[in-house]
């Protein structure tokens, strides 16, 4: 890691599987818990992160596969669930004596963060997700020409040992296009910043195309079980979106309602990294959300 967060001390601690995750720990007061997305790391919560430190236990990790955390083999489909990966996240603030915490996460946080308040309902009090639709929903949604915003999640969904070197092979093209397409404003992504993003990303290939392929197997399953008990998140909720459903067709808001009867829903002018792009708002309706 050649960049941390200023202010923020930093841990190994012992996910439930014997995975060991980078967290970065700082303030005191209700804990939150930020989850970073895809192709970023936990620095992308750097601007929320020292805002919600003045007055809250704020823990910042690198999700199983990803930066400075294990990178364990697939060893089959469970590795990289969602189900697992939220249950590092709880095992990892149990860890750090929290029996309970507010969850934010960005792009493929934001589906751990769902699964974990799904799976864990008195441990998730608060839930914030940025950018994403949850993945049953998501894979609904994708149809036709328009999927083509979406090849990537096609590419790393197929068998072992077919994506992978593909990525391998072109990998700082390949993170840097998300980069690029995703963001309004390149300049809230500093060069220093996205250096470590695409080191990161090319030293977890494997990990991260075996997260993606887990979305397209597993956690569906796991989803349309949910669904068939009529399990929801009732939790206070907070989600945050560019307006994709004019383009493609669908009413996110209404997705969402499915899931979170009581769902605050809100569209940003900015680009996918929202965290980055427009942190004032992010912070702002993060703290809203956890006075409810």
């Amino acid at each position: 890691m050649t960049i941390t967060l200023p202010g923020f001390d930093y841990h190994r601690v012992r996910a439930a599987d014997g995975v060991d995750l980078s967290v970065a720990v700082a303030g005191s007061g209700p804990a939150v818990v930020l989850l970073h997305g895809f192709p970023q790391t936990h620095l992308m919560w750097r601007h929320v992160a020292a805002d919600l430190a003045a007055d809250h236990t704020v823990l910042v990790p690198d999700l199983r596969g990803y930066g400075a955390s294990d990178k364990p083999a697939e060893a089959g489909e469970d590795t990289y669930s969602k189900r697992t990966m939220a249950a590092d996240v709880v095992e990892v603030a149990r860890a750090l004596g929290l029996d309970s915490f507010a969850l934010a996460g960005h792009d493929r946080g934001a589906l751990v963060a769902t699964r974990a308040a799904l799976d864990h309902p008195t441990v998730v009090t608060h839930l914030l997700t940025l950018d994403v639709l949850p993945t049953l929903d998501m894979w609904d949604v994708l149809h036709g020409a328009d999927a083509k915003v979406a090849w990537h999640l096609y590419l790393m969904a197929q068998p072992v040992g077919v994506p992978e070197p593909m990525i391998e092979a072109t990998a700082d093209s390949f993170f840097s296009s998300f980069l690029d397409d995703w963001v309004q404003h390149p300049d809230a992504i500093p060069g220093e910043y996205r250096a470590e993003y695409l080191r990161a990303s090319r030293e977890a290939v494997w990990s991260i195309v075996a997260d993606y392929r887990a979305t397209a197997a597993v956690d569906v399953r796991h989803d349309l079980e949910d669904r068939r008990l009529g399990r929801t998140l009732d939790l206070p909720v907070t989600v945050i979106q560019q307006d994709w459903g004019s383009a493609l067709g669908y009413d996110a808001a209404a997705l969402w309602r499915a899931w979170a009867p009581a769902v605050d829903h809100r569209t940003l002018d900015a680009g996918h990294f929202m965290a980055e792009e427009a942190p004032t708002e992010v912070v702002t309706a993060l703290r809203a959300l956890l006075t409810r």
